[in-house]
């Protein structure tokens, strides 16, 4: 259990209701579920009794709401004390940039086990594109960057390729595909296609034109987007289909269902860490090492 978990709980505990909770935290329903059932597992207890229509506390989830908030107040005045003092004055969290599908995918798994291996490490996420974190690295805004690899890439940066995303097709939930438990390129051959622009994201704009190139299939594109959830929203609306990287998914936008992508040879988008070439930093090589000796599981949900 730690504080993390508890924070939203007693958020959750406060809106009974996870959507609106979640947007005060900043984070995604689906990262927050996860906290809730994490933290229901290490207590052996149920928190919340949930029904189609509301969210209620359980009896054990009363008894632990008036302690968790004496604990997080205790927690907070400890916190603000030494923040206080004038040794603290300089002291910062260390920043991290994440593309779209690593803060939904990477970061929540990441940031849990790196409370657990290095308590005294404070975090302070930025969730941007990649043509927007790499700069930030260059100019000292950021400390380290999750990202898609450019195809020319400044050589002041220095790249760690950690795994590739697989592809998943996002339809609506009406459209005739939606129940079918895979898809491949032909299915979707007459389909029209969102896709992202490809100056802002273009690893992900490549992904599918190259994949129907591929196949020896012309992309219907239909409607250009700049942001992934826009995208995503698009779909819903029944606009047209979209290959996006399967961590999407844990967007969980209503109406649209994410559908695993079956094709010879089908593509994967790549993922990196990124950082300052020559920079010495002790957390930033903790936190890589973790990253590192976690890799494995972290690939298998991409």
């Amino acid at each position: 259990m730690d504080l993390h978990q508890l924070r939203c709980f007693v958020t959750a505990a406060d809106e009974l209701h996870f959507g609106r909770a979640a947007q005060r935290l900043q984070m995604l329903p689906s990262a927050l579920g996860r906290h809730i059932k994490l933290l229901e597992e290490e207590l052996g207890a149920q928190l919340f009794l949930r029904t189609t229509r509301s969210v209620s506390l359980s009896d054990d989830g009363a008894i632990l709401l008036q302690q968790a908030r004496a604990l997080l107040a205790q927690a907070d005045a400890i916190e603000q004390g030494f923040r206080n003092r004038p040794h603290q004055a300089g002291a910062r969290k260390f920043r991290i940039g994440a593309i779209d599908s690593a803060a939904a995918g990477l970061m929540p798994q990441l940031l849990q086990d790196l409370s657990r291996a290095h308590p005294e490490i404070g975090v302070q996420l930025h969730e941007d594109k990649t043509i927007r974190l790499l700069p930030k690295i260059l100019s000292g805004a950021l400390d380290l960057a999750f990202v898609r690899p450019p195809e020319r890439a400044d050589s002041r940066l220095a790249f760690q390729n950690l795994f590739a995303e697989s592809a998943v097709v996002a339809v609506g939930q009406k459209h005739r595909l939606a129940q079918r438990k895979s898809l491949r390129l032909a299915d979707i051959a007459d389909e029209p296609l969102i896709v992202p622009d490809r100056r802002s994201r273009p690893h992900s704009h490549d992904l599918t034109v190259k994949l129907f190139h591929g196949a020896g299939l012309a992309p219907r594109i239909a409607q250009v987007a700049d942001e992934k959830q826009t995208i995503v929203n698009l779909v819903a609306a029944g606009l047209g289909a979209a290959i996006t990287p399967r961590w999407t998914a844990r967007m969980k936008v209503a109406g649209v269902r994410f559908i695993p992508l079956k094709e010879a040879g089908a593509g994967r988008l790549p993922l990196a860490a990124s950082w300052l070439k020559g920079s010495r930093d002790a957390t930033r090589d903790a936190i890589l090492a973790l990253v590192s000796a976690r890799l494995e599981v972290y690939a298998r949900d991409a």
